[in-house]
């Protein structure tokens, strides 16, 4: 079953976010903290939302899809910008992946938005393999750019006021 997390989820969110990350080897730049993301998720003004992967038969949650719109200059319209998708372990080939992306797609679809993107690494062959197996294509002339840290204060600190 999938479902929109509810504010009960939070805390289920940020335990797979962190094995996701310790899945991508990455554990150690995890930061969000539970009441990052009740205020991403739930606040006044969302950020971002979620959806929740629960086992059909034990109500277990298995897996997450966290997204926010995008918007294209291409299109003229919004999109989904998939942000995290997991499904753990003991549940993966048991069809909740391929169920959190029909979702999202489905938002794309219902809204008249013509775009649902999501990055993928490139080490990470089941998942670029389950990926093309729904159709997806896998843009390998554009790559991601990340600014953070100093970098990103550094650059901050040579604008011009915005006026």
């Amino acid at each position: 079953m999938i479902r929109a997390a509810t504010v009960h989820d939070v805390p289920e969110i940020r335990a797979m976010i962190g094995e996701l990350a310790a899945y991508h080897r990455s554990a150690e730049e995890v930061r969000a903290t539970e009441e990052q993301l009740h205020e991403a998720l739930f606040g006044a003004h969302p950020a971002a939302y979620a959806l929740i992967a629960q086992d059909d038969g034990t109500a277990e949650t298995v897996g997450f899809a966290l997204w926010f719109p995008s918007f294209s200059t291409w299109t003229g319209t919004r999109g989904v910008h998939l942000e995290d998708l997991y499904v753990r372990p003991q549940a993966r080939g048991g069809g909740h992946g391929k169920a959190l992306l029909a979702a999202l797609a489905a938002v794309c679809d219902r809204n008249g938005w013509e775009r649902f993107e999501w990055c993928v690494l490139e080490w990470n062959e089941p998942t670029i393999a389950f990926y093309k197996s729904i159709g997806a294509q896998i843009v390998d002339d554009w790559r991601v750019c990340h600014l953070t840290g100093t970098p990103l204060a550094e650059l901050a600190a040579q604008a011009a006021p915005v006026g």
